[in-house]
């Protein structure tokens, strides 16, 4: 098993988890803004993020962004929250299945939202909005931004579906799997036990007032 494997295994694991999973055994940190959804419900995504730094109402960037990101990557644009034009659409779609990544995480808005759907790419955005963006305001990639309130580095793990999103420092992850796997073992045997007539104030250790 090559480590390239290993680690895809890893992101694999993590969005079957789930985010509010991993988000809860890794300490309860670096949740972002929940109303950065994603278009579909049923997305789920986990992987490492390639960041862009964007001028609101341009996407000149995001196009060369997409240069650098590669199979498995999460691309992760702060727009700065502007939801008053789409700078994401399905040809920019298209481009980034085609260069193999997991997703698209927008701190902005994103158009042609039913055809991106279709497709199936992960996409998770403040809003939709048709109006046109320009292409003429530089950018930067690859370096530190706030995305949905956190700060995500270039390099980190996102964990992504319905029910949020949630960042991993990039040196953290071996501990947030075990922490998360550990979670899950523990609420499988919370379940069981309350199919067998358990109480969860049994369970949590809980009293009645």
């Amino acid at each position: 098993m090559t480590i390239a494997e290993t680690t895809d295994q890893r992101f694999s694991r993590l969005a079957v988890l789930g985010a509010a999973t991993v988000y809860e055994a890794n300490g309860q940190r670096d949740a972002l803004d929940p109303a950065i959804k994603p278009l579909d419900p049923t997305s789920r995504i986990a992987g490492r993020v390639v960041t862009v730094d964007l001028e609101p109402a341009d996407n000149w960037f995001i196009h060369l962004a997409l240069l650098e990101a590669g199979e498995g990557d999460i691309l992760v644009v702060d727009a700065k929250g502007y939801t008053q034009a789409g700078p994401w659409g399905d040809v920019l779609t298209l481009a980034a299945q085609e260069r193999g990544l997991a997703g698209l995480v927008i701190d902005g808005a994103v158009r042609d939202s039913q055809e991106i759907i279709a497709s199936g790419f992960p996409v998770f955005t403040r809003g939709v909005c048709i109006r046109k963006t320009t292409k003429v305001q530089k950018g930067r990639i690859n370096v530190p931004v706030s995305v949905g309130g956190v700060l995500i580095q270039p390099g980190d793990i996102l964990v992504g579906d319905a029910d949020g999103l949630v960042r991993v420092a990039a040196t953290d992850i071996d501990t947030a799997l075990a922490s998360a796997e550990h979670r899950e073992l523990k609420e499988e045997d919370m379940r069981a036990r309350i199919r067998e007539g358990a109480t969860t104030l049994d369970l949590l250790g809980l009293t009645r007032p």
